[in-house]
């Protein structure tokens, strides 16, 4: 069987630049054909799944003798950008016991010990099913984990998002809108007929800021701390000799469990329905709920395997970003985030520690042993 080490070689080696983030990035394409004849050649029958050109996600799928529990190991085959990686971002550099290239440890260590895991367990007797799903488009809109719950389930779900060989049991949601605030067209010289609207928005972004520090003071969940909000975009305005007319900003507010696109949408109307004059549209354009692990037996069988090769409890903690758990756990399929130690997600260097993928890989192993052996 190929290394695990071999494997993410193989793995970094394959541009899959999201085109969503980054015009004419590469796409999952290569590294979804690599993957499914990685998986075939171990006995895997392969799915692809492609709603959208260009864009595929793989299910490889090791049927159980039966009586087992099935499991899902989730990760996703899309890189950021390969533009300003310090050094040759596909040639995957080995160095101070680690490995560095664009994706070694966001995501494609990952994918080599889910898939070494996952082979390995496969290749002996099992009961349940063993399910490895390799997503598109997580880095962007998470279209691959979406269409892959349209056509498989499972009982349990590990994430092998990198975690440090913690276990990450909630994360953060988010919610983006969109506030256009209406001012009133006029010739540069006219302030008796025009409304500048772009002067207008700072009184809604002053108070934007107020509803900041409020969040801020609120009792902190335990794992995840407060929610916070804040203006990612501004545009506005048409020429230099003109009063403005329309000023929209972006906004972003990472939420917390019990907060939603409902209570984002009433924070904002308070706010701008005290600092707006001359009316406003607000849009909310996108929502990904958080994620809290229940007390399911997917993360009793990690934290047991994981203990046993640590040699203590692994940490349990949360995270400030989202990540496809949430997904998985709304479709109703526990889920917990485990996964790789290093650094440098979407930063100029990336590494990941090699200790730590072969921990991850014979932790993954164990856990889907344990996993599917029995109802």
């Amino acid at each position: 069987m190929t290394g695990v080490v071999e494997l993410t070689r193989q793995l970094i080696a394959i541009d899959s630049t999201n085109p969503d983030l980054v015009a004419g990035g590469a796409g999952e394409t290569a590294v979804a054909d690599f993957t499914a004849g990685w998986l075939a050649a171990r006995g895997f029958e392969c799915h692809r799944l492609e709603r959208r050109a260009g864009r595929p996600s793989i299910v490889g799928v090791a049927r159980g003798a039966g009586g087992g529990r099935s499991i899902m190991l989730n990760g996703h085959l899309d890189t950021v950008t390969l533009a300003g990686f310090d050094g040759a971002p596909l040639v995957a550099d080995e160095r101070d016991g680690s490995l560095f290239g664009r994706g070694a440890y966001d995501m494609k260590s990952g994918l080599a010990a889910m898939m070494c895991a996952a082979a390995a367990v496969a290749q002996q007797s099992h009961a349940g099913d063993i399910l490895v799903a390799l997503v598109a488009d997580e880095e962007y809109a998470s279209a691959g984990t979406e269409e892959v719950l349209t056509r498989f389930r499972a009982d349990g779900a590990i994430v092998a998002e990198p975690s440090g060989l913690d276990l990450v049991v909630a994360h953060r949601g988010f919610v983006w809108a969109e506030v256009t605030i209406h001012g009133r067209a006029a010739h540069g010289s006219r302030p008796d007929l025009g409304i500048d609207a772009i002067a207008k928005a700072g009184r809604f972004l002053t108070g934007l800021d107020e509803l900041q520090r409020a969040l801020a003071a609120r009792p902190p969940q335990p794992l995840l701390g407060t929610g916070n909000i804040h203006a990612s975009l501004i545009s506005g305005g048409e020429e230099l000799s003109s009063y403005p007319a329309r000023c929209t900003i972006g906004l972003e507010r990472r939420t917390v469990p019990g907060e939603d696109a409902a209570t984002v949408e009433r924070e904002l109307r308070a706010v701008l329905d005290a600092t707006t004059e001359h009316g406003y549209e607000l849009v909310i354009t996108f929502e990904r709920q958080p994620f809290r692990a229940g007390d399911s037996t997917i993360v009793a069988d990690l934290r047991a395997a994981a203990t046993a090769h640590l040699g203590r409890p692994p940490t349990e903690r949360g995270e400030p970003f989202w990540t496809d758990c949430a997904l998985l756990e709304a479709a109703g399929i526990p889920a917990v985030l485990f996964g790789v130690d290093g650094g440098g997600a979407h930063a100029a260097t990336e590494w990941v520690t090699l200790d730590s993928l072969h921990r991850t890989t014979a932790i993954l192993t164990d856990t889907i042993r344990m996993f599917t052996s029995s109802r």
